[in-house]
């Protein structure tokens, strides 16, 4: 079986095109990419994660709301009892916000113009279990 990785756009952002190249590049990686379209609620995002079982949910983030936004998607993951699922932030993210969002909970982030090798690389290191020694 695929690992599930849901890409969305929380919050009132309108722009995609960024989006839809990262769900791309996973998919042709192997992943199965579930992606929710623009303007999603926090709730929506969660209660979709849940049910299609996803190992990761990737927030593309334009906006400038990205510290509030992780931060609210991390939380309502935990209080669904889905903090297992991992959290990835992309977008407009300025160098100096990045401490903050892994402390938030986001267990990666990718400012604008990452390479999609890393992403997909990062993805796919987050969703492999580690060999048991």
């Amino acid at each position: 079986m695929r690992t599930r990785v849901l890409i969305a756009k929380p919050g009132l952002d309108g722009h995609d095109r960024g989006a839809k190249i990262v769900a791309r590049a996973l998919r042709d990686a192997g992943f199965e990419v579930v992606f929710t379209g623009i303007r999603q609620r926090i709730d929506d995002i969660v209660a979709i994660a849940v049910q299609e079982d996803v190992a990761v949910v990737g927030l593309s983030i334009l906006s400038g709301a990205h510290v509030a936004l992780t931060t609210r998607t991390v939380e309502a993951l935990r209080a669904a009892d889905a903090g297992d699922i991992a959290v990835i932030v992309g977008g407009t993210i300025p160098a100096g916000d990045v401490p903050r969002l892994k402390e938030a909970g986001a267990a990666a982030v990718f400012p604008t113009g990452t390479a999609l090798d890393a992403i997909v690389a990062e993805v796919r290191a987050l969703t492999t279990a580690p060999a048991s020694p």
